[in-house]
């Protein structure tokens, strides 16, 4: 079973949509797919696959023992796909018990299909760390805007320093180490972790080993959403750097994905956007993204990727984000030329797009701003 966890450092980035399209490609290339809702507080994720309202979900069976998990796995009108739903309405969900999530994270594991996707919250929730974790090859979802970029980082560096503090056993030197610094909060937040990692192996070179074995197995994907022009693709490399320069782990690209009102309207519809309009853009490419997950899933759950391999992947990335622009670009031609789009239409959208990109703008001038005084205080992102 291929476990797969979707992520995102920030809400509103279409992690939830990704997930659903892709277990939906996935089944229907004949893939048996159990899709989990585990944006726990939160779950919205029937609503994008447009399953009627179950029930039953995971906040019922985690609060009543006993009970066996499959009897909250229901099955969906897409052959080979079936949904765990999540309950939101359940007070308190978001933050469940060591010992639930144990439970849930057992049963997990222990069913039966060839693939297991997980969508969880944004954010760096423990709990979301812990279920990103149970793959090492987890996706993180973000997209262009710099509070999106930003928050992908965070949240990648979060895991890193769970690995390293979950290294330290208790009591241990390195867990002493990491607890000196950790009662100064600014130390580990401008903290660069090689550094920190020699000094770990310096002090507690069991525990050195154990993170550093850890960190070779640890390879996250990336998924850039809602581009609007092939620049966008170039943001991926930004966090890429940052997490290069500061974390030492590298970040392979799995794939692009362009903003298409199409969404809303399959939003809106209740219908998933691969059932939709498959098709389209944006269809296409979560199906390309399918693709490369079947291609790669008979490597072993560690493989040693070189960085060779790795700028590969950004350097498709962008081939991908240029041909899905033309694409997009011819069609609206053609929609020009069979009278299908008048020129007024195509003025008002063009005209919406750019008032969304000038709102955009104003808020990442707004984010430099409070970064500007956040390093001006002697902080480090």
């Amino acid at each position: 079973m291929h476990i797969v966890p979707i992520a995102s450092g920030k809400g509103g980035v279409g992690k939830s949509m990704i997930s659903a399209n892709l277990a939906i490609a996935l089944a229907e290339a004949g893939k048996e797919v159990i899709l989990a809702d585990l944006d726990l507080g939160a779950s919205n994720l029937h609503i994008i696959l447009g399953t009627t309202a179950t029930p039953r979900g995971i906040g019922n069976f985690l609060s009543s023992p006993g009970t066996d998990i499959t009897s909250i796995i229901y099955e969906t009108d897409i052959h080979n796909l079936y949904f765990i739903p999540g309950d939101s309405e359940i007070p308190g969900l978001a933050n469940i018990t060591q010992r639930q999530k144990k439970m849930l994270t057992k049963k997990l594991l222990g069913l039966s299909c060839d693939y297991l996707i997980l969508d969880l919250g944004a954010g760096s929730n423990v709990n979301i760390l812990d279920y990103f974790l149970l793959s090492n090859r987890g996706i993180v979802v973000s997209a262009p805007m710099l509070t999106a970029t930003l928050n992908a980082y965070l949240f990648i560096k979060n895991i890193v320093f769970k690995l390293m503090w979950e290294s330290c056993p208790p009591k241990s030197p390195g867990r002493t180490y990491l607890e000196s610094l950790k009662k100064d909060g600014t130390v580990l937040q401008k903290a660069h972790l090689p550094e920190l990692i020699a000094q770990l192996r310096i002090r507690d070179a069991d525990s050195h080993q154990m993170l550093k074995s850890r960190l070779d197995r640890f390879k996250p994907r990336l998924i850039m959403n809602m581009l609007e022009d092939p620049k966008d693709a170039d943001r991926a490399q930004k966090i890429r750097r940052s997490c290069l320069d500061f974390l030492g782990i590298d970040l392979e690209h799995l794939g692009i994905i362009y903003r298409d009102d199409f969404q809303n309207i399959a939003l809106n519809s209740r219908i998933p956007i691969v059932r939709y309009k498959p098709q389209s853009v944006l269809a296409q490419a979560l199906y390309r993204i399918a693709d490369k997950l079947i291609s790669t899933e008979d490597e072993d759950e560690t493989p040693l990727f070189d960085e060779e391999y790795y700028n590969d992947t950004y350097d498709v990335a962008s081939t991908e984000a240029m041909m899905d622009f033309e694409t997009k670009v011819d069609y609206v031609e053609e929609l020009l030329s069979s009278g299908a789009l008048t020129q007024g239409e195509l003025i008002e959208t063009i005209k919406l797009q750019q008032f969304e990109i000038n709102q955009l703008k104003k808020e990442n001038q707004l984010y430099k701003y409070k970064l500007t005084q956040a390093i001006s205080q002697g902080f480090k992102v």
